[in-house]
């Protein structure tokens, strides 16, 4: 009875460590080798830098320092008495960018720009391709007399004599209308 006992107590802790080692190997095979993110919880306050959304529902630094507590006791005073570094600290304090920095464009436009001229250049040289070694030659009926000859018997056939080709030509006079 206790052979088994041990048996089973035994089974357990070796399928608790396979499955702990699985775990572990398959999250570290998911990240590639490199620590696996955690989730955001987006129930709670986050703190957005946007032009579109100018107050953010949390200040950017939440947890402050000394200096930083001091600082936001002489802000509850008059501010003609703080200095211009003082000032921005405060802003910084509650801001990450100013609007000028939010607006200010990145380099961003050059990648896309730089995408968008390499696959319009790729499917210039497919379409290259595909003109000298997939599309057959042009057929000869397209080439030297033919479309004139072609022209001359649609009109002496008067094809389409209503609204067509034959229409605007004049018969009498051996010339188009």
């Amino acid at each position: 009875m206790f052979h088994l006992a041990a048996g089973r107590v035994g089974s357990l802790a070796a399928k608790r460590a396979t499955a702990a080692l699985s775990t572990s190997s398959a999250r570290m095979m998911a990240s590639h080798g490199h620590e696996v993110s955690t989730a955001v919880d987006m129930s709670k306050p986050q703190y957005t830098d946007s032009a579109d959304y100018p107050l953010p529902d949390v200040p950017y630094k939440q947890v402050l320092t000394d200096a930083d507590k001091s600082l936001k006791q002489k802000e509850k005073g008059p501010w003609n008495q703080l200095s211009k570094e003082e000032k921005l600290a405060l802003y910084r304090l509650k801001f990450l960018k100013t609007y000028p920095e939010m607006r200010h464009s990145t380099p961003e436009w050059k990648t896309a720009l730089g995408a968008a001229l390499f696959l319009m250049g790729l499917t210039g040289f497919i379409v290259w391709w595909q003109k000298v070694y997939v599309f057959p030659k042009r057929p000869r009926t397209f080439e030297g007399d033919w479309p004139e000859k072609q022209l001359k018997r649609m009109l002496d056939m008067r094809i389409n004599p209503v609204q067509g080709i034959s229409s605007k030509w004049d018969y009498e006079k051996g010339q188009w209308k």
